[in-house]
């Protein structure tokens, strides 16, 4: 068998008061793929700091290669073989595709890049990863999805590569996109390297890795091989209790009338043609490859997007009704999505980082700042008000922050996706349009999500769920519509539906 590529033994870090990591111990052989598992909060991205150089333990021994290892900064890691591809990928938006891949270990001679290798090693570091961009591209124009493609293909750039970190590394990727990835991740194992792989996704974290170690509390819980046991035993392990799942309840639901009516909806650029009806108390699935145009058709129909062809029409809400009883209809015009806001309509973007909460803000303003006129007094904003509010939000939804005038970007990724969606909550918005809700968390936020769904729905309000995972899909939803080169097709029940004819659909 081969001897150990890495091997921690009782690291600890701590900042300031807060014990990030308490003892953790694990090894990685060469030609191994080993699962990091653990909850949000549990170390996992702070041991990948450390191994990557962002971070220097305050105890504890690292080897690599068989040879001590304490880097002082990234450059050092990466000099030694190490690289990280983050969950959130940070590129220079004003690079190339190519320029962003070998950044920090450009090719030189006499002073001057050397343009044509330095292209060359990106299209090949990007045909690994299976992505078919152009390297001339601007990074800034990418998606979400492609990014993480990006910032793979910078890790499988650097030489000499010993140790590969992919954290969350199928986050924003679709099921074909998934594919492509287990495919660069095993000629990466038959090359001999060690690969660190952590993931939320059990199911895929079974099909792909050899090992495992789970973290908790900042501790290494339990290690072993992945055909060894059983994902539940995993999630144990993971939450020191058994995981109490939400059941689905999709057929349990009877959906009332249409509420909201996409007619031909064509963007800018995508969709091409996307028509759908949502009704009251529904929970309406979206799925489809990267690329296909899922999240396009969201921000067509939520006005942050124009709409060249077509129409999106709203019922009234309240006591909005016709003479005959029927909830009045009216076209929403314009991209404009305060429109779309006092029309009951609210988003979550897939994009957290970027577009879906403001960072440095606290998580009062983050949940509030869309409906500010409850906590007026007199005209004057009452803060007192607004952080009783936001105070019920987080019990409500359980999220763990120090309180509520923390800055959002201290929070967990699960914890931060319950902000964006208290925020639609405190909004009261019927329709709620979900882009990829539970891309990057933690299971017990994931079904956290999944429950309060369930429950909003049950209560009346309407769903559209964007989704690349079909297993998720297929749980969560009534009915399921799969967006295909820019068309949408038609929706189907769950029960007419499987993983297999979704895929299909989506890929042919």
């Amino acid at each position: 068998m081969n001897a150990p590529a890495l091997v921690v033994r009782g690291v600890e870090k701590s900042f300031g008061a807060t014990r990030a990591l308490a003892g953790v111990d694990l090894a990685v052989r060469a030609g191994e793929v080993h699962a990091v598992l653990g909850e949000n909060g549990a170390g996992k991205s702070t041991l990948m700091g450390v191994l990557a150089g962002l971070y220097r333990p305050d105890a504890g021994a690292l080897e690599l290669g068989g040879a001590a290892f304490a880097p002082r900064a990234p450059g050092e890691a990466r000099a030694r073989g190490v690289a990280l591809v983050p969950q959130e990928p940070a590129l220079c938006p004003d690079l190339s595709v190519a320029e962003n891949i070998v950044l920090g270990v450009e090719l030189v001679r006499l002073g001057f890049v050397r343009r044509a290798e330095r292209r060359a090693r990106a299209v090949r570091a990007l045909a690994a990863v299976g992505a078919a961009l152009d390297p001339d591209a601007r990074a800034g124009t990418l998606s979400p999805p492609e990014r993480a493609l990006v910032g793979i293909a910078r890790a499988l750039a650097v030489e000499p590569l010993s140790l590969v970190i992919l954290d969350e590394p199928t986050s924003t990727l679709a099921t074909a996109e998934v594919e492509e990835l287990f495919r660069a991740v095993a000629r990466l194992r038959a090359r001999g390297l060690a690969v660190l792989y952590i993931s939320h996704f059990l199911e895929e974290v079974a099909r792909i890795a050899d090992s495992f170690t789970v973290l908790r509390e900042g501790r290494s819980v339990a290690h072993g091989a992945m055909a060894e046991t059983s994902l539940d035993a995993v999630v144990e392990h993971m939450l020191g209790r058994r995981l109490e799942r939400a059941e689905a309840a999709a057929e349990a639901r009877v959906p009332g009338e249409v509420v909201l009516r996409v007619l031909g909806v064509a963007g800018a650029r995508l969709p091409t043609s996307a028509s759908l009806e949502l009704r009251r108390g529904e929970v309406l699935g979206v799925t489809g490859l990267v690329g296909s145009g899922r999240t396009e058709l969201l921000r067509a129909v939520f006005g942050l997007d124009p709409v060249r062809r077509g129409a999106v029409k709203v019922a009234a809400f309240g006591s909005g009704r016709g003479r005959d009883g029927a909830r009045e209809e009216r076209a929403l015009r314009g991209a404009a999505p305060w429109r779309r806001l006092l029309a009951g309509i609210g988003m979550a973007s897939e994009d957290r980082q970027h577009e879906g909460l403001a960072g440095q803000m606290s998580v009062r303003d983050n949940l509030t700042l869309t409906r500010l006129e409850p906590f007026r007094r007199f005209g004057l904003l009452s803060d007192g008000r607004q952080r009783a509010a936001a105070r019920r939000f987080m019990e409500r939804l359980a999220i763990r922050a120090a309180g509520p005038d923390a800055p959002v970007a201290s929070l967990s990724g699960g914890n931060q996706q319950k902000v964006a969606l208290a925020r639609l909550l405190h909004h009261e918005a019927d329709v709620l349009l979900l882009d990829e809700p539970t891309r990057g968390i933690d299971l017990g936020s994931r079904e956290a999500i999944y429950a309060l769904v369930e429950e909003l729905a049950r209560r009346g309000t309407s769903v559209v769920w964007v989704s690349s995972q079909l297993g998720e899909v297929l749980r969560v939803c009534d009915r399921v519509c799969v967006m295909r080169r820019g068309v949408l097709g038609p929706a189907r029940a769950v029960r007419e539906l499987d993983e297999h004819a979704l895929l299909l659909e989506a890929a042919t």
